[in-house]
C-alpha cells in the first residue's frame, strides 16, 4: 500500500463563516482553492483548527461537502470526524466516506478518561462505519486529556484500515516510537508546528498543522529543504516561523481568528471570525495582527 499521498505539508483547514457567524460554503471553497493553488499536499478538515467541537454535526458535513466539491481529486483530504459520542462520530465517518475522502481521523473521547479498550471500541466503531477508508489516530494529549499509549496503538494496528498517527504531543520521541511500531506500512504526521523540522528529522513523513494555512510557503520551503537533506537551512526558517507563531498567539482574540484576519490582509480572503466560546479578535489586536502579516511577508521574501 502506497502512503505517498500523505507525505508532505497538510494544512489543518479553518472553519469559514459568513459575517453572521453561519458556516459559509462560498468562503470554504475559496480557502480550499487558495491552499491547493499554493501547492500543499492536502488538507485536514474538521480538526482543532476547524473548531470542530463547537460546530454542529450538520455544519461539519456542510464544510466537508464544500471542500470536496471544490478540490476533490486535486489533493489528499483527511476528514476529522470525532464527536463526543460514538453515534454521531459514526454518522460523520459514513458521510466522509460517501464523499470520497482519503482518510478519516479522530481524537479520543474527551472529558471522561476512558480506558484503552473503550477508546479502541470508539475508534473501531467509526472505522467500521467507513470500512473502505483509511483511519488516522489523532494524538493530542494536552487537549484531549488522554495520551495514545503503545498498548492502544498495538490494539489499533489489528484494524487494517489504520494507517497512521497525527502526533501533536510535544515530545518528538513519541514520533520515533509510533513510527517504529507502525513500521513501513504506517505514516506519522508531525503535529506541533513549532517542531516541524524536529519531527521530520526524527522520522515523521509529513505534517499537519494549524498555522500552515497562514504561511504555506514557509512550510513548503522547509519540506523541500528537508527532502534535500538541508536541515540547517530548514532550521533557520523554523526559527523565524516560530517567532511568527508566538506573535500570532499574543493577541486577545483566539489564534485562529488572528490567522483569518492575517489571510484577509495578505490574501484578500474573507473567512469570518471564530465560533463562540472562542474569543474573537478585538480592535486593539489589529496592530499586532498587521505586524504578523508583515513578519510573514518578510519571511517569504527572505526564504522563498
Amino acid at each position: 500500500m502506497s502512503l505517498e499521498k500523505y507525505y508532505g505539508v497538510i494544512p489543518a483547514f479553518y472553519a469559514c463563516y459568513e459575517d453572521d457567524g453561519s458556516v459559509s460554503v462560498e468562503r470554504t471553497k475559496k480557502l480550499a482553492r487558495h491552499l491547493v493553488n499554493k501547492g500543499v499536499k492536502g488538507m485536514y478538515v474538521g480538526g482543532s483548527s476547524g473548531e470542530c467541537i463547537y460546530l454542529e454535526k450538520e455544519e461539519r458535513m456542510k464544510i466537508l461537502e464544500a471542500v470536496m466539491e471544490e478540490v476533490k481529486g486535486e489533493c489528499t483530504i483527511i476528514a476529522h470526524i470525532a464527536c463526543n459520542n460514538t453515534n454521531e462520530s459514526c454518522q460523520l465517518a459514513a458521510h466522509a466516506e460517501s464523499l470520497g475522502v482519503d482518510a478519516i481521523a479522530s481524537i479520543p473521547p474527551i472529558y471522561f478518561r476512558l480506558p484503552d479498550h473503550a477508546i479502541a471500541a470508539y475508534w473501531n466503531a467509526m472505522s467500521a462505519a467507513a470500512p473502505n477508508t483509511d483511519f488516522v489516530i489523532y494524538n493530542i494529549p494536552q487537549l484531549a486529556g488522554v495520551a495514545l499509549s503503545m498498548n492502544l496503538l498495538k490494539e489499533m494496528k489489528k484494524n487494517p484500515r489504520v494507517v497512521g498517527v497525527k502526533n501533536s504531543s510535544m515530545p518528538t520521541q513519541d514520533i520515533q516510537m509510533f513510527k517504529a511500531e507502525l513500521g513501513e506500512n504506517g505514516v506519522v504526521f508531525n503535529g506541533p508546528d513549532e517542531q516541524f523540522v524536529a519531527g521530520r528529522a526524527i522520522g515523521a513523513q509529513g505534517g499537519i498543522g494549524g498555522t500552515y494555512g497562514a504561511m504555506p510557503e514557509l512550510f513548503l520551503k522547509m519540506d523541500e529543504l528537508i527532502r534535500e537533506g538541508k536541515y540547517d537551512e530548514a532550521r533557520t526558517i523554523q526559527y523565524d516561523v516560530n517567532e511568527i507563531i508566538y506573535a500570532l498567539c499574543s493577541c486577545k482574540g483566539n489564534m485562529y481568528g488572528v490567522i483569518k484576519k492575517v489571510l484577509e490582509i495578505r490574501e484578500g480572503l474573507q473567512l469570518g471570525g471564530v465560533r463562540a466560546p472562542l474569543a474573537n479578535i478585538v480592535p486593539e489586536d489589529l496592530p499586532q495582527i498587521e505586524k504578523c502579516a508583515r513578519m510573514i511577508d518578510e519571511a517569504i521574501a527572505k526564504y522563498c
